[in-house]
């Protein structure tokens, strides 16, 4: 079943989400070095998938290119706006409590490359280790975000079982349409423009900055794109030359 370890990653945060409730009567300053901790740590991961990018400049230029389509859907907005829906639908008492939650764990459980690799190999070859690995992983995370910023986590797992259930489902077939070759540029350049979203993510949770990570999310849809041309232009370039 192609969709068995998307299932089980969605059920983890359920899970986790439900059990951070219980820590939500915890004080306000065991809070705070909570949500710093997992900034920080948010931080680290993000720095290591940036470092895996063979080519930086496919990185750069899909993040400026997608976050300047980003900002024209402004997908952040309308994240946010289905986080505030959310929130009047339960009741938040806390303005932006469940929206923010809503965002920040989505972003922080899509973004990265055990999201698509692990979708991949479900889809490919059936093989759901990754993603029950990244299940245990949101899980965990998903109990500290909960306790931390509230209810609107649990909602994230929805867009988490979208997004890489959609992947592995089109890995069933990807096979027959992408070289193994060029499958592998584009998990290594994704993982890299996803590691710089994930560090933004980790400075947002610190409250160093406040970067619209969500518009930024069409850089992963160019750096495939990106990689594709370069892949088919050296392709195209050595046959040429071997001609000549």
């Amino acid at each position: 079943m192609a969709l068995l370890g998307t299932l089980v990653n969605g059920l983890a945060i359920v899970i986790g989400s439900l059990l951070g409730l219980f820590w939500r009567n915890i004080p306000e300053k065991t809070k705070v070095t909570i949500m710093q901790a997992m900034g920080l740590a948010v931080i680290i991961l993000g720095i290591g998938m940036g470092l895996k990018s063979k080519q930086f400049l496919i990185v750069i230029a899909s993040l400026a290119i997608g976050g300047v389509l980003g900002e024209r859907l402004d997908l952040e907005g309308k994240l946010g706006q289905l986080g505030d829906w959310l929130e009047k639908k339960l009741g938040g008492k806390e303005k932006g409590g469940i929206a923010n939650a809503f965002v920040t764990a989505t972003l922080v459980f899509v973004i990265g490359a055990m999201s698509i690799v692990g979708a991949l190999d479900s889809g490919l070859r059936h093989d759901h280790a990754v993603l029950y690995t990244k299940a245990l992983i949101d899980g965990f995370c998903a109990i500290f975000f909960t306790s931390a910023l509230g209810v609107g986590v649990i909602f994230s797992a929805v867009p988490v079982i979208l997004y890489q259930g959609i992947i592995a489902l089109f890995a069933t077939q990807i096979d027959r349409i992408v070289p193994a070759d060029l499958m592998k540029q584009m998990i290594v350049e994704i993982t890299g423009t996803g590691g710089i979203m994930i560090l933004a993510i980790g400075l947002n949770i610190l409250g160093l900055t406040k970067i619209r990570v969500a518009n930024l999310l069409p850089a992963l849809l160019f750096t495939i794109t990106i990689v594709s041309i370069v892949y088919y232009w050296d392709k195209l370039s050595g046959f040429a030359g071997n001609l000549i």
